[in-house]
């Protein structure tokens, strides 16, 4: 299967895309699947929770707006088959950069081209800021599809339109006709409220064919997990949030599989395809936390 990039995205701030992405990346690798997962936000959350050093000049930033190879900036977790791109807050500044620059919307897709090309991972994830700006549309042109995720409360359809509209435009302007959205995957799910439980039911009213069964409870446990530089597998390992994501990575690699079996273009091989042995540090970092 080639590798397929997906990137998780909500401009609407703590609906969980955060802890999808930590969660959902390290149980995909828990399952043998190759991950790489990619701190595209400045705030770089996911960094801290998978336990990486944030460091000047450590993400993707001097790619997007340069011609630094991106190889360079992989990190191996101590978790196997899971490695990360660090975010930081120079990150910000590409806001401001990506715009001035030519063929702006396209710089994390040339940039993605070699690691992607070199077929080391199965899956490079993508954590997406909460917004809506260049980066998020870098990441937009830059993948396969997309995981949306959505907290059950009241303006949940509102969230999700707005990831909609832009995708639209994403695929109407050629810039990448194929996006589409993988999944939507409900958080912070609790049953013993009403409102969870209409959200829910409203969500795969209008969204039954994209939808993922599995729903993430609101859970003490998963919240904490970052604080400690862990994953919930490792932190909780018998936890609901556990074990909801672990079933949601399942599903993802179901989804996968029928996609990957339909018929697609063949892509030329670039001449620039980097050394598959050059996209892994040969020792993991230690957890920071």
């Amino acid at each position: 299967m080639p590798t397929s990039v997906i990137a998780v995205a909500n401009q609407k701030g703590g609906v969980g895309k955060t802890t999808t992405s930590i969660n959902l990346a390290a149980s995909l690798a828990s399952q043998g699947k190759s991950v790489l997962l990619v701190d595209l936000d400045p705030q770089a959350n996911a960094t801290s929770g998978l336990g990486v050093e944030k460091r000047e000049g450590g993400s993707v930033y001097e790619a997007l707006v340069g011609d630094a190879l991106l190889s360079d900036q992989i990190v191996r977790t101590v978790y196997e088959n899971l490695s990360i791109i660090p975010g930081e807050v120079n990150l910000c500044g590409a806001e401001i950069d990506l715009p001035r620059m030519e063929d702006c919307l396209h710089r994390l897709q040339g940039a993605l081209h070699s690691v992607r090309m070199a077929n080391v991972y199965d899956i490079i994830m993508i954590d997406c800021p909460p917004s809506l700006g260049s980066l998020t549309l870098n990441a937009f042109v830059a993948s396969d599809s997309l995981v949306v995720p959505i907290q059950c409360e009241y303006y949940a359809l509102e969230g999700i339109s707005m990831v909609q509209r832009l995708i639209d435009q994403v695929r109407n302007s050629g810039d990448n006709p194929g996006l589409h959205i993988m999944g939507i995957v409900m958080t912070m799910y609790d049953g013993r409220t009403r409102l969870s439980q209409q959200v829910l039911d409203e969500v795969r009213e209008h969204f039954a064919e994209i939808i993922f069964e599995t729903t993430i409870p609101r859970a003490t446990r998963l919240a904490e997990a970052p604080s400690h530089g862990q994953p919930s597998l490792v932190y909780d390992p018998d936890g609901l949030g556990t074990a909801a994501y672990d079933v949601l990575a399942t599903e993802l690699i179901q989804r996968l599989t029928v996609a990957s079996a339909e018929p697609v273009a063949e892509v030329p091989t670039p001449d620039n395809v980097v050394d598959a042995a050059a996209l892994q540090n040969p020792e993991p970092v230690q957890n920071q936390a």
